[in-house]
């Protein structure tokens, strides 16, 4: 893990609505993360964190701050460019699969490929070889609304990788799976960050999945108002 940041955020604000019914979600988050950290965002619901990832994930504009991205500044990202930095620096993990139940394993393993122009050929050979990553290859063919939760949410890991991103995002990824399975794909998880250097950023209530990462941020009332490193007091 270097020193460099591979995010940063500087007093981001993010609002929504107007007048009476604005709502403000955060309220002047400042931090930075390093390249193959792992990070734990967590809070109640409602506290701000899953606004927290959008933003931080480019999904979403921040209302007033900046969000920077490998030194540089991400609010001229528009359109196409925004699309692109987005598909080749980040693989997402959701709590919800979303995956299309009738296509095949692979065909929803290569959606971000094809996406991004990439040809049939060169789809599949990166599919399947995110597939094998996570022992899924004998899988390729079938539909994905055959697979057990479990599958599914390698999938949708194979899915996040076949772009080979710096930074994969994890909302919850283990709320809809059993604690076996679970265990299992927060394993995976952690191996991709620890292993190969990935950067993780994970959206938890689930302290317990909080506590594997190297650090916790703790939001409240879309302030952090705990940032502490493993090992280490706050």
């Amino acid at each position: 893990m270097t020193n460099t940041p591979i995010l940063s955020i500087r007093d981001v604000h993010k609002s929504y609505g107007r007048g009476q019914n604005r709502f403000d979600a955060l309220k002047g988050v400042s931090f930075d993360i390093a390249e193959g950290e792992s990070v734990a965002i967590v809070g109640k619901s409602g506290s701000g964190k899953s606004t927290l990832m959008h933003v931080l994930a480019l999904l979403d504009a921040p209302t007033a701050g900046a969000v920077v991205l490998e030194g540089a500044d991400t609010a001229g990202l528009r359109g196409s460019r925004l699309n692109r930095t987005r598909n080749k620096t980040f693989g997402f993990v959701f709590q919800q699969f979303f995956l299309t139940g009738k296509d095949s394993v692979l065909e929803n393993v290569v959606l971000p490929l094809k996406i991004a122009g990439v040809r049939r050929s060169e789809r599949r050979r990166r599919g399947l070889t995110a597939l094998e990553q996570l022992d899924l290859a004998d899988k390729a063919k079938n539909r994905a609304l055959d697979l057990s939760g479990g599958q599914k949410q390698r999938v949708v890991i194979a899915r996040a990788l076949v772009n080979n991103p710096r930074v994969i995002f994890a909302d919850e990824p283990t709320g809809n799976l059993d604690s076996n399975t679970g265990a299992v794909v927060e394993d995976i998880l952690f191996d991709l960050n620890r292993e190969h250097g990935i950067t993780l950023i994970v959206v938890t209530h689930d302290e317990d999945l909080a506590a594997r990462c190297d650090r916790r941020i703790l939001i409240r009332d879309g302030l952090i108002v705990e940032d502490a490193r493993r090992g280490v007091a706050a």
